[in-house]
C-alpha cells in the first residue's frame, strides 16, 4: 500500500458524512481519517471506530489544533459552515466544505479570500461536477465536439420532501415569515455550478421564481409540524458573457428518483444529455447526438474517468464522492495543477443564489456581479 501522507479531520458525522465523505477518504490510500467530531458523542466514536480515526470528539477545534491534519473536512449544518470553514482556514488547514460555504455569497469571497492569501487549497461538496459522465462530457465540450456551446438547461429533481411528514433535517429553514431558499441553494447549486464549468462563461443577468408547494413540514428538531415558507420548487432564466443562455429547475417535490440531475448542451456541432439517475442499476447515462442525427445515442464512459473499482453500477454517493476526495488530495499533494470546484467556484454559485432571491422577491431582472467588490 502506498504510504498514507494527508491526515483528515471530518466535523459531521451525520448521514451524509457516512455516505460519501468518509468512505470517500477510506478509499484513498494517500489519506487518512484522523479524527471525527459531531456534536453527538456516539456518533463521532462509532464513525472513528468505523473508519480507524485517532480522535472522536465534540468540539471540532481540537482538530484544528492537530499538526498531523492536513485538511478539514465540514459536513455540518449549513448555518454552521461559514464559521467552522473561517476557523479551519484560519489555523492554516485545507478545507472541504459542503455547499453552502456560507448563505451570504460576501461571506464566501471573505474566507475565498482568506485562503488564497494563506495558500490553502479549498474544495465544496459539489458532488455532481465529479460524476464519471459529467467528468467526460466536459472534456469533450472543452475539445469542441459540440462546437460553440449555445444552451444549457439543467435540472435537479427528486421527491424527497414530497411527503409533509418527512422531517427537515435544518431547523434553520423552518420559516414563517417571507419565502426562504432552500431547494435553490441546496439542489440548485450543483447543475448551477456544472453550468458555470461547462459553458466556461460567467452569468450576466437572472430572472427567476421560487415557490412553496408544501407550506407544512416536520420539522426534525421538534418533532412537530410547522410552517415552512422554503422554496421546495424554482426555475430561472440566465445570460452569459459569451452570448449563451441557460435555463435551471430545482425541487425536492417533483416525483422522480434520487438525485434527479440531468444536464443538457446545445451546441453548433451537437448535443449531449448527462442523466445522474440510479434507475435498473445503472446510476448514470451519457447521450449525444449530430446535426443529422434524429435521436441521442448511448455514449461509453471511458475507464479512466472512475475511480479504482469504480462502475456505473455502484451508487452515486460513494462513487462520484471517491472521485472528488481522490481529486481535492491530488490538489493539496501538487500531483495535479490547479484548484477546481474551490470557494471562488462557491462563491461564484451562491452569487447566483442570491441574485435569483432578489430577483424573485422584487419581480425584475438582477445584473451580476451583485456589487462591484467581487473578485
Amino acid at each position: 500500500m502506498a504510504e498514507q501522507r494527508l491526515g483528515v479531520g471530518v466535523v459531521g458525522a451525520g448521514r451524509w458524512a457516512n455516505l460519501a465523505h468518509l468512505p470517500g477518504w477510506a478509499r484513498d490510500e494517500r489519506c487518512r481519517i484522523v479524527g471525527v467530531c459531531d456534536r453527538e458523542p456516539d456518533r463521532a466514536s462509532a464513525a472513528a471506530e468505523r473508519y480507524g480515526a485517532e480522535i472522536a470528539t465534540q468540539d471540532y477545534r481540537v482538530l484544528l489544533d492537530r499538526d498531523d491534519i492536513d485538511i478539514i473536512d465540514v459536513v455540518t449544518r449549513d448555518g454552521e459552515h461559514f464559521p467552522i470553514n473561517r476557523a479551519a482556514i484560519e489555523a492554516g488547514k485545507h478545507v472541504l466544505s459542503e455547499k453552502p460555504v456560507a448563505h451570504d455569497y460576501r461571506d464566501v469571497r471573505q474566507v475565498a479570500k482568506l485562503a488564497q492569501a494563506k495558500g490553502l487549497k479549498t474544495k465544496v461538496g459539489f458532488t455532481f461536477r465529479y460524476s464519471p459522465a459529467v467528468r467526460y462530457l466536459k472534456d469533450l465540450i472543452s475539445q469542441g465536439d459540440l462546437g460553440t456551446p449555445f444552451i444549457y438547461n439543467a435540472y435537479e429533481q427528486n421527491s424527497q420532501w414530497l411527503d409533509p411528514r418527512s422531517a427537515l433535517r435544518s431547523q434553520e429553514r423552518a420559516t414563517d415569515g417571507p419565502i426562504k431558499v432552500a431547494s435553490l441553494e441546496g439542489y440548485g447549486a450543483p447543475v448551477i455550478d456544472i453550468g458555470h464549468w461547462f459553458m466556461a462563461s460567467d452569468l450576466t443577468a437572472v430572472v427567476g421564481v421560487l415557490r412553496n408547494f408544501v407550506p407544512e413540514r416536520m420539522i426534525s428538531a421538534t418533532g412537530a409540524m410547522a410552517r415552512t415558507n422554503i422554496d421546495d420548487g424554482d426555475i430561472f432564466i440566465g445570460e452569459f458573457a459569451s452570448g449563451a443562455i441557460c435555463s435551471v429547475q430545482s425541487s425536492f417535490v417533483t416525483v422522480g428518483n434520487y438525485p434527479g440531475i440531468e444536464v443538457r448542451v446545445y451546441g453548433s456541432e451537437g448535443a449531449a444529455i448527462a442523466r445522474l439517475v440510479e434507475e435498473f442499476g445503472i446510476c448514470e447515462t451519457l447521450k449525444m447526438a449530430r446535426p443529422d442525427d434524429v435521436e441521442f445515442r448511448d455514449v461509453q464512459v471511458p475507464e479512466r474517468y472512475y475511480p479504482p473499482g469504480g462502475s456505473p453500477r455502484e451508487s452515486w454517493r460513494t462513487l462520484y464522492y471517491a472521485n472528488l476526495t481522490a481529486n481535492f488530495a491530488s490538489e493539496v499533494l501538487g500531483e495535479v495543477e490547479g484548484n477546481q470546484g474551490n470557494f471562488d467556484d462557491g462563491l461564484w454559485v451562491q452569487e447566483v443564489i442570491n441574485a435569483v432571491e432578489i430577483s424573485h422577491h422584487e419581480r425584475r431582472w438582477v445584473n451580476l456581479p451583485l456589487d462591484s467588490a467581487k473578485g
